[in-house]
């Protein structure tokens, strides 16, 4: 052979088209098929939307009550909702890139929608699949109508309108859950809200009866307010009706003692309530304190209870306890105004408080130990390590300091008193 010849040959030489696989070549036109028909069938339904939404909504009633409720209390907004619902789902059948935005934002709004009415998520889901399912059962109808032999290639796209199903009732679920989530954050901060207001005493009466609705607690109820600090509530055991209020440093408790019909205003029912009892109990956390303030009726005094029960818990011991209110109203009246508490201490303890250190604090706690033993010198020389004779010799250079008696009940109440305001304003 000639070179150019063989150079001309060689020029032409190329790589060979690899054949495409007659298996490939069919599937491909199978797919081709499958989907003409469906789109053929698709669009039938798209045109018959009305009717094919009459017969999901006649399933859902008969299958649903929750749907049978629904379309008793609104049918026009039901039934555009399930007529939307199938619009999107047939039109993603003839063009699914074009149309998947649009769907999902239809999907997310009814599962919204529907955790905002109330509609149980199990009844949400049941009619989507529903929808899918009467989706299917007409592409097969008409395509059975209109092309019997073209119904094998049903088939072939089935995996795909399944699909469809299957995410939007995960897109639905996830947009009813997230809307619950929503939903019980703001039914929670309301209470809180709620409860804060009616514990500072800034509640309006308009919102009274959503208060007690809310708080399950009855308006016109007997309360007291127990104020817990040093230790979380959730620590105390369970009993009676109450409301438990977070704060940061001090929990508060409203505390149902009676049914608002008793006429006593003394708190003692806070007595025969569990849940103030278990404010009584010495077990729990060391340093955890506990304020039990007197009873109020109705939830609008509650702000007022609140009150009490900070004084209360103003009175216990830096290192624990249990104040009840009731008890200690002395003391409390001297918190409630520590101006006239320090000035009483002055006015009745000045002198004795102004001797040397060591000889100040045994006569005071000679008194302290003298009105602790309810003016028993015996029983105060005991708990003091010292004769009675003892005793009644301090009592009688105090009673000379101070210029008071006491053996007059005035006096005796005096010096109780700005005792009581020295130890507790001290700090």
């Amino acid at each position: 052979m000639h070179p150019a010849a063989r150079t001309r040959t060689t020029f032409r030489a190329g790589p060979t088209p690899v054949p495409q696989p007659r298996s490939r070549r069919i599937r491909s036109l199978i797919d081709a098929d499958a989907l003409r028909v469906l789109h053929r069938a698709a669009r039938v339904l798209l045109d018959d939307l009305p009717d094919l939404t009459d017969r999901l909504l006649a399933v859902l009633r008969e299958q649903e009550p929750a749907y049978r409720t629904a379309l008793e209390n609104d049918h026009a907004a039901t039934w555009q909702e399930v007529c939307r619902s199938l619009r999107h789902s047939v039109t993603s059948l003839l063009d699914p890139r074009g149309t998947r935005e649009a769907a999902h934002r239809c999907t997310w709004r009814i599962g919204v929608t529907r955790a905002e009415q109330g509609l149980p998520l199990d009844a949400l889901l049941h009619a989507f699949r529903l929808g899918g399912s009467l989706v299917w059962q007409r592409l097969v109808e008409e395509t059975t109508r209109s092309e019997p032999e073209d119904i094998r290639l049903l088939v072939h796209v089935a995996t795909d309108v399944w699909n469809f199903v299957d995410e939007h009732c995960t897109l639905v679920a996830d947009a009813y859950r997230q809307a619950e989530r929503q939903l019980a954050w703001r039914r929670e901060n309301r209470v809180r809200l709620l409860a804060a207001a009616l514990l500072d005493g800034t509640s309006r009466i308009a919102d009274l009866p959503e208060t007690a609705e809310r708080l399950c607690l009855p308006e016109h109820g007997r309360y007291v307010v127990v104020a817990v600090a040093g230790g979380r509530t959730q620590d105390l055991p369970p009993g009676g009706s109450a409301y438990w209020h977070a704060g940061v440093d001090v929990d508060h408790g409203i505390v149902l003692v009676g049914d608002g019909r008793s006429g006593d205003e003394t708190g003692g029912e806070a007595d025969r309530d569990p849940v103030a009892a278990l404010a009584l109990s010495t077990d729990g956390p060391a340093g955890r304190r506990i304020g039990v303030g007197s009873a109020v009726t109705g939830l609008a005094a509650v702000g007022d209870a609140r009150r009490l029960a900070d004084l209360a818990l103003s009175i216990c011991p830096p290192g624990g306890g249990t104040v009840r209110l009731t008890e200690h109203l002395p003391e409390a009246l001297v918190v409630s105004c520590p101006e006239l508490g320090a000035t009483l201490t002055e006015r009745v303890l000045g002198p004795l408080l102004r001797l040397e250190p060591a000889d100040r604090d045994v006569l005071l706690d000679t008194l302290v130990a003298w009105f602790a033993c309810e003016g028993s010198a015996q029983r105060a020389g005991q708990r003091l390590y010292c004769h009675r004779n003892t005793v009644l010799n301090r009592l009688r250079r105090c009673e000379q300091l101070i210029g008071r008696s006491l053996a007059r009940p005035h006096d005796v109440v005096e010096i109780s008193l700005a005792l009581t305001a020295r130890r507790l304003l001290r700090g």
